[in-house]
């Protein structure tokens, strides 16, 4: 079965966007080598406002990767090329974990993280520490919510930025 892997930046203090979902205090580190990085997917799971952002950088599409747009405003026949997914969330990604493939990437968002999350469909949770405290923001996980047990398996310091890449398997509950 795929596994789902969470993936974004998050501060140091918990946030994965500024209050208004600025993301300029995101940092590029050399070292990262994102065409490696987006090779180990062929699937792209995001939110709304993530899609949303992207399509206004010219970015409404990955070439290779299936795209799906978790939105229940968004309508299919004004994004072609992307499956947009109004309901059954968790489902869907059931199903996609089930076919052939490489592994699903989850990016940005934090409600759909938490809703994938409580529906048990994401395996992993991978993020760039990035150096800064915002202060405010969109968090990776607001209240109220309970603990997620979580295993390192991976951990990388980035000497030129200072970024901390950590890579956790989440610990599913018996």
């Amino acid at each position: 079965m795929r596994k789902v892997r969470y993936g974004g930046a998050i501060s140091l203090d918990g946030y994965i966007a500024g209050p208004n979902g600025e993301a300029d205090w995101i940092v590029m580190d050399p070292e990262i080598d994102f065409a490696a990085m987006f090779s180990q997917y062929d699937t792209l799971l995001i939110g709304r406002r993530t899609f949303t952002a992207m399509a206004a950088a010219g970015q409404g599409s990955m070439p290779g990767m299936d795209l799906y747009v978790f939105s229940t405003t968004l309508r299919p026949q004004d994004h072609p090329g992307v499956t947009i997914v109004s309901d059954r969330a968790g489902d869907v990604v059931r199903e996609l974990r089930e076919r052939p493939g490489k592994d699903i990437a989850l990016f940005g968002g934090a409600s759909l993280f938490r809703s994938l999350l409580d529906a048990g469909q994401v395996d992993t949770v991978e993020v760039s520490l990035i150096p800064v405290m915002l202060g405010s923001g969109i968090s990776l996980m607001p209240p109220p919510y309970g603990p997620v047990a979580l295993r390192l398996t991976a951990h990388k310091v980035l000497q030129a930025t200072g970024t901390i890449s950590l890579e956790y398997e989440i610990r599913k509950k018996p």
